[in-house]
Parts: C-alpha cells; structure tokens; sequence
C-alpha cells in the first residue's frame, strides 16, 4: 500500500493527510502538470487499447485468452449497463460505454497496483471531464431529437400533475437534470476513490510504523491490527473499484438514454 509518514518527531506517528494527493513534476524543471496522475492516466488508455486490440483485433470463432476476457467485458457491459437504459439503441453505444467502463476500472485498480498505488479518479479532475463530456452528449442528443423546446417539455413534463404544482416541480426536476446530474456523476466516483485511498493508507502507515519503525511489546498488537486492517480494506476496496466502474458507467448509459428519448 502508499504509505505516506510525516515525522515532525522521531518518536511520533502522523497520519497520512491531504499531502497523499499533491506530485512533483516527473522531471525536474519538467512542465507542472506532467505529474504522477497524469502518467498514470496516459498508463491507463494504453491498456484499455492493447486489452482491446488483443481482444477483437483477430476474433476467431472460439474465443480464447483475451478474446474471451474481452467478450465477457463486452456481455457484460451490454446485458449490465447498456440494454436495460438504451434498449434498442444499445449496440450503437456499445464502443462509448465499454471504453468508460474499463477506463474508470483501470484507473481505480491503480490504486492498489504494487509501485504505483494511485487512483486516479480520487483526483476529482479525471471523472469530472469523463462525466462533462457524457453531459454534453446527452445535452446535443435532447437538442438535435427533440429540439430545445421539445427537449425541455419532455423532461417538465409529469402525467396527471396539476398546472399550479408545475411552479414547484419544473424548478427542482430542471435543477436535477441539468445540474444536479452532473455533479452527482463524477463526485460520487471521486468521494469513493478519495476515501479509499485515504483509509489504506492510514491503516498501512500504522502498520508500518508500529511494526517496522517503532516496534515496542506495546505497540507491535497496534501494528498488527493495522497490517490486518490494510488487508481487509484492500478487498473492500477491490470491490469498491469494480462497483464505481459499472456505477459511473451506468449512469452514462441513463444520460446518453435520457437524451436520446427526451426525458429525466
């Protein structure tokens, strides 16, 4: 796990705080923003296009190694995420949302990768332009099938709702669409992977210090439960990783799907 120790003492421990998310340049006098995430990022699509080039490049009839990993992300992206928002639309999306998907679950595997241990979704930039560009989508699809008039009745629109209670929900089901949507989109990937990674490693660095830097007949009990903690919560946050993909991607497919019927 990152572990991360600051030691204003060489007898005391300190949690790992907010200094886990800020990097250097890679290279000294290098351009400010050529950091550790950014690589990572860059990492992270050149394996989601050599996974699927090896995957569907040469299909063959029986599938086997990456062909067969490569259908079962597919299946499972269209049954999963695609089909039950798109329905029939679904297949023409299908290129999209299987590329948002392995994306976002690349970059939260980093987090527990041996060596680079970073997710980079828990830098709210990355998911927030992944969740702009999808709301961008939906807003060009309202427009172009419905029109921006039609576009905005539809989404208004609630069957049997009186006239007068119109005032109260237009407002609130607008700001839901058109703001609340988007936020809600790339904070809830963000919050997830920030927290997480937060949590590992304040249990790692426990684990370390009181096992390796400060080991005393009192505090090697504290290490080892840190150490065992760190174990627990890195399945969790396997888990974690695997459900904020399929969640952000799902979530895409409900946008582009709301766009495309002109509805909330």
């Amino acid at each position: 796990m990152r572990t991360t120790i600051l030691i204003t003492s060489p007898d005391q421990w300190h949690a790992p705080g907010l200094e886990l998310f800020q990097f250097a340049p890679l290279f000294p006098g290098g351009p400010e923003w050529l950091t550790k995430p950014v690589l990572i990022v860059l990492l992270s699509a050149v394996i989601v296009m050599a996974v699927c080039w090896a995957a569907f490049a040469k299909p063959k009839l029986v599938p086997r190694g990456w062909q067969s990993i490569g259908e079962y992300a597919y299946v499972f992206v269209r049954d999963q995420i695609a089909r039950p928002s798109l329905g029939k639309d679904a297949d023409r999306w299908m290129g999209l949302l299987l590329t948002i998907f392995l994306t976002v679950l690349i970059w939260n595997v980093m987090g527990i990768v041996p060596f680079i241990q970073f997710p980079v979704a828990a830098y709210i930039a990355f998911p927030m332009v992944l969740a702009v560009s999808v709301y961008g989508i939906k807003l060009y699809l309202g427009v172009r099938h419905h029109g921006v008039r039609g576009y905005l009745r539809g989404i208004v629109h609630l069957p049997g709702l009186p006239g007068w209670a119109y005032g109260i929900y237009a407002p609130l089901i607008l700001a839901e669409v058109f703001l609340n949507s988007l936020f809600t989109h790339f904070l809830r990937l963000f919050a997830n992977m920030f927290a997480g990674h937060i949590l590992l490693a304040f249990f790692s660095s426990v684990g370390f210090w009181f096992i390796f830097e400060r080991l005393t007949p009192l505090g090697v009990g504290i290490g080892v439960l840190g150490v065992l903690m760190t174990i627990a919560m890195t399945a969790f946050e396997m888990f974690v990783q695997v459900l904020q993909a399929f969640l952000f991607a799902m979530l895409a497919s409900m946008f582009i799907a709301s766009g495309l019927h002109g509805s909330h």
